[in-house]
């Protein structure tokens, strides 16, 4: 179940109440579910009912009792909680991750909206040179170092602002189209800080990919940070971004050179792989321990954090695109792209040494597909390239 299925379910049963005059209240046109701020809340929440209290004139705890009975039971959701003063916990059944995988992989590039589906697919490889990159100089510091607000240096002249204005309302026009909103809103553009450089001079400098990531990266309002070179290293969020999504590609190429391909399943999200063996290890092969081997596994955190991040996506289109800031689609990358390096690295997709695919490596495999198909139909939105080889 997706975040959006999710808000049509939990829509169904407000709707429900009402018609039922359980609950005296407007029926809202639309309900946000979110991931929870802290672990061990569940999956997604919703303020709902403290939405619902005043207009129904009841304690915001007893209209969440109310829409917990009816959700209750609901296919996709495990369990239904109240917390605090009245905010829902929703957990999810143990088929949602193998179900948001399907439908990732069934869309495409059309995952997070259609505007990908219309235009020719940009992925190709991202040489140093090939997409206009600058080499990474001595290869020493940070992604951003010899950073200079506002310009590479003194004389920079007045600032000029187009680059960037060109850049967002090129990228808002394909946010829009992505969230069904009909394309550009030439009249509803943000407010941005100047950059002092035409985007030809920028491209020239940076090449079209970093100077694209570095002129949406920023809050409208925030000042545009210039690098003085490009870097290509996990230093640098571009990079990451891009090499997470090379990644999953490479790992698909790989299992198909070991025989087998990607299928939605069990990708075993007990304790990672690494630590599952460091218990097997310290205990002792003739008295196994009850506790350990009744014990439920624990869910992993790198697993819940990617699944979260590839179900949230398509509302992350509609946030940016509401609130005209496509930072927010550039930062759910990085995101991504973070949290799918700690799951691979906890949980590996393809067998090690001599160890054969089983099918939790196809489930694997799945996912890290999933994944690169989340980030290649962003970095795509951004007018970014999406490598399948770096």
């Amino acid at each position: 179940m997706t975040p959006a299925e999710l808000s049509r379910t939990v829509l169904r049963s407000v709707r429900g109440a009402v018609e039922e005059q359980e609950l005296s209240v407007p029926v809202p046109a639309r309900i946000v579910v979110e991931p929870p701020p802290r672990p061990g809340c569940g999956d997604y929440a919703s303020n709902v009912a403290l939405q619902l209290a005043g207009p129904a004139g009841r304690p915001a705890r007893e209209v969440a009792e109310i829409l917990r009975k009816r959700l209750a039971g609901s296919a996709g959701i495990a369990r239904v909680e109240i917390a605090g003063p009245g905010f829902l916990n929703f957990t999810l059944g143990d088929g949602a991750l193998t179900a948001l995988i399907r439908d990732v992989l069934a869309q495409g590039d059309g995952y997070g909206g259609t505007w990908a589906a219309q235009r020719p697919d940009d992925v190709g490889e991202v040489p140093g040179d090939g997409s206009g990159d600058a080499p990474d100089g001595d290869g020493s510091g940070d992604a951003f170092d010899g950073v200079l607000e506002g310009g590479f240096g003194p004389g920079a002249g007045p600032p000029a602002g187009g680059a960037r204005e060109a850049v967002v309302g090129e990228v808002l026009g394909r946010i829009d189209a992505a969230a069904g909103l009909g394309g550009h809103r030439d009249g509803d553009r943000p407010a941005l800080a100047p950059v002092p450089y035409d985007l030809d001079t920028l491209t020239a400098r940076l090449g079209s990919d970093e100077a694209r990531w570095v002129l949406l990266r920023p809050a409208a309002h925030d000042p545009v940070r210039l690098p003085e070179r490009p870097v290509q290293r996990e230093s640098n969020p571009r990079f990451r971004v891009q090499y997470a999504c090379a990644r999953a590609r490479a790992l698909v190429r790989n299992a198909g050179e070991l025989g087998f391909v990607s299928e939605p399943g069990d990708v075993g999200e007990g304790r990672p792989a690494v630590v599952a063996q460091a218990v097997a290890d310290a205990r002792p092969a003739s008295r196994p321990s009850p506790r350990h081997t009744a014990a439920s596994p624990s869910p992993s955190p790198s697993l819940h954090a990617l699944q979260t991040l590839l179900a949230t996506y398509p509302s992350v289109i509609d946030v940016a695109a509401r609130l005209r800031a496509p930072d927010r689609v550039v930062r759910h990358l990085e995101a991504t792209a973070d949290a799918f390096f700690r799951w691979h690295d906890d949980f590996p997709p393809l067998p090690v040494g001599e160890q054969k695919p089983l099918a939790v490596h196809r489930a694997r495999l799945a996912l890290a597909e999933a994944g690169g198909t989340v980030l290649a139909n962003g970095l795509r939105l951004l007018g970014i390239s999406a490598p399948a080889h770096l």
